[in-house]
């Protein structure tokens, strides 16, 4: 054999194992490329199941609020309407006061020490 032909020889094989060795790396490469395009398919599923969940939790979660904000609603207006009733209590009391103090004036009777010792309206 001569020289030429070994080294044609030897560049053969070393092309067959350079190539070899790249489709070697290729399908390794392109195993993980294709196991993570399944996972990602996979994943992409997963989340359009847990986004369809989420959306009907999210609806009955709304139907559940409405009620609890129509109580919340009328609590409001019922706590109100009792701040309205301590108003008109507090002003029915004034009244009798001044009343009080009118007719004790009207009787002519002394002014009674008060608790915290004032000495009436004056």
């Amino acid at each position: 054999m001569s020289a030429d032909a070994e080294s044609a020889r030897r560049t053969a094989e070393a092309r067959a194992a350079v190539a070899a060795s790249l489709a070697s790396v290729g399908s390794s490469v392109d195993a993980e490329l294709r196991t993570r395009a399944a996972d990602l398919h996979a994943n992409s599923n997963a989340i359009a199941k847990q986004e369809k969940d989420l959306a009907k939790q999210t609806t009955a979660l709304a139907k559940q609020s409405e009620p609890w904000q129509k109580l919340a609603d009328t609590s409001t207006k019922k706590l109100n309407e009792i701040g309205d009733i301590q108003n008109w209590a507090e002003m029915i009391e004034r009244d009798l006061l001044v009343l009080e103090e009118t007719l004790r004036l009207a009787e002519g009777k002394k002014t009674p020490d008060s608790a915290s010792g004032t000495n009436g309206w004056l």
